[in-house]
């Protein structure tokens, strides 16, 4: 049995009949359900089992619920999610072409894999094609409800199966797409029946491209493709080889000019001097070529010296249309030479870890409007100006901004509030959800103390069997975080499991440790005792309740 196929398209249809999905760029898969451990097959016919174990062994988990519906076949995608909308597509390649189980197995725990369902073939033994996609999926959502799988494409959530999300509204969702830089988007009649190996009008796919700028280098006659480079430094490296896109009188003018202009370095080879630029449609870049490169038009008036790394990367993550970013180019990190656009590319790419942390906390940030080094201040209201897409909730006449999504991410970045700071709890629990202990070394060169710190509460936290992770802290500090299931303990509780590690590791070494209690205090008494006590003890450990964390966040 092979997968029905997508027809590539331009224009995406907005007649009615039609349902809209993300396309995820990864292993198109048939799952074959029949025995406790079903067989994963590719679109080719490969047996993907060794190669997604993380996949293979969420299901075999989970057989004794299922088994009334097999023999079931469920027809998807292996992704590598980066957020709800792309997936990684290099990490799902690598994983495919591995051998070695315990390669496999260590690349499995560090980049795990799902596989997202958006058909079902079979169920019960009964094979399905025949019916209409509309009642197909309804089958589909049924049978995920009913099995307790996930009900929407979820990045962060560690169930290896999930089923895809639905949208009637082909503009919105092509805007997340754009916006999270997914591989583009699928479109499908209601009324098509499953079409085995078949590529018809009814599935469409269309591509969210991505343009970047090249210098054209290399002609090969042999095969009629043109080589195009970008600057790394001062060395030029090629990143694309291209045919496909350009007209036939296009492809005979640039040959004329090679031609005439370069140099014939063999028989089949012209090469060229960095002077023309171009523009090439492509989906994504695999760390040594773009990915699906086309044609897309001249830029005979770029100057090759503009045709680098970093503006490939900026190509490549587009800044969404409709959030207005000022003086990108503005210095930020002057010494080091970041800029405000090289700070929005950062949250960008950081924001698959960022934005779980965020997510429906109550947010105060600090702006620093002339980059990191000069004055700031402190901001909690969400301002008037801000566009409509920024949520907010009021809280003793706060109105907080609540940073649930990358496009409030990236405004706050153009805002240049390069300090987040968050309380303990969501919007929706009353208790902590983790506990912070804060290590705070004398000084840069003495940070070395806190890794030794670090590690030695890490053997107790082992010791009761806790989870825990250790993240860096302002110029030169540490902070070790244990996450807490939800609403189980109270502030009080954490305290006093706080304290007695904190009393314990004194005890144990006080010519390293020292604790404080804090009351609540002003900001400039707390500031004051930690520098004060630094100058006594050489390496700070703290424990802040939440009202002192809350007096910390309050202006200067």
């Amino acid at each position: 049995m092979k997968p029905m196929l997508l027809t590539p398209a331009l224009e995406i249809p907005i007649e009615e009949g039609w349902i809209y999905e993300t396309k995820y760029d990864g292993f198109r898969c048939l799952l074959h359900w029949y025995d406790p451990e079903p067989t994963l097959i590719s679109r080719t016919g490969n047996i993907l089992n060794k190669q997604f174990p993380e996949i293979i062994a969420y299901c075999k988990n989970m057989f004794p619920q299922i088994k009334d519906q097999l023999p079931l076949t469920l027809d998807g995608e292996i992704v590598h999610l980066v957020n709800n909308y792309q997936s990684h597509f290099h990490t799902v390649q690598v994983r495919g072409r591995m051998k070695n189980q315990t390669v496999i197995k260590k690349h499995a725990a560090e980049f795990p894999c799902h596989f997202i369902s958006f058909d079902l073939i079979e169920q019960k033994g009964e094979l399905l094609e025949h019916l209409t996609l509309d009642v197909r999926k309804e089958k589909l959502y049924s049978l995920f409800h009913k099995q307790n799988l996930p009900s929407t494409v979820n990045y962060e959530d560690d169930r290896r199966l999930q089923v895809i999300d639905l949208s009637n509204d082909a503009k919105k969702l092509w805007s997340n797409i754009v916006t999270y830089n997914g591989e583009g988007l699928v479109a499908k009649r209601l009324n098509s029946k499953w079409e085995r190996a078949k590529r018809t009008g009814n599935w469409l796919k269309i591509k969210n491209y991505r343009y970047v700028s090249v210098i054209l280098t290399k002609y090969d006659k042999t095969n009629g493709y043109f080589h195009g480079a970008i600057y790394q430094g001062e060395r030029l490296t090629e990143i694309v080889n291209f045919r496909h896109g350009l007209t036939t009188d296009e492809e005979k003018t640039l040959f004329s000019f090679f031609q005439t202009n370069g140099t014939n370095t063999s028989n089949h080879i012209w090469e060229l001097p960095p002077s023309i630029c171009v523009s090439i449609a492509c989906i994504d870049f695999d760390g040594k070529q773009l990915r699906e490169p086309r044609f897309h038009a001249f830029q005979f008036h770029e100057d090759p010296q503009n045709c680098t790394w970093q503006n490939m990367q900026r190509q490549l993550h587009p800044i969404p249309d409709h959030i207005h970013i000022t003086n990108p180019d503005k210095p930020l990190w002057e010494a080091i030479g970041v800029t405000k656009d090289d700070y929005l590319l950062y949250l960008q790419k950081a924001s698959p870890f960022l934005l779980p942390f965020l997510k429906d906390r109550l947010l105060t940030v600090i702006r620093f409007p002339h980059g990191s080094g000069s004055e700031s201040f402190y901001q909690k209201h969400c301002p008037e100006y801000a566009p409509d897409f920024i949520q907010t909730e009021t809280v003793e006449d706060i109105n907080y901004i609540v940073c649930n999504d990358l496009e409030t991410l990236l405004w706050l970045g153009n805002q240049l509030a390069l300090e987040l700071h968050i309380p303990f709890q969501t919007r929706y629990t009353v208790n902590p959800t983790e506990i912070v202990f804060d290590l705070d070394p004398p000084s840069v060169e003495e940070f070395s103390l806190a890794i030794i710190a670090a590690k030695q509460m890490k053997v107790i936290f082992d010791q009761f069997k806790l989870t825990s992770f250790v993240k860096t802290s302002g110029g030169k500090g540490l902070q070790v975080y244990i996450p807490l299931p939800t609403d189980r303990f109270t502030y009080k509780e954490t305290r006093i499991f706080t304290q007695f590690v904190c009393q314990f590791l004194c005890e144990q070494q006080p010519d390293l440790f020292t604790t404080e209690r804090l009351k609540k205090i002003e900001t400039t008494n707390y500031i004051s005792i930690i520098f004060n006590m630094m100058k006594e003890k050489p390496l700070l450990l703290l424990i802040l309740q939440e009202e002192t964390r809350r007096a910390l966040l309050q202006p200067h």
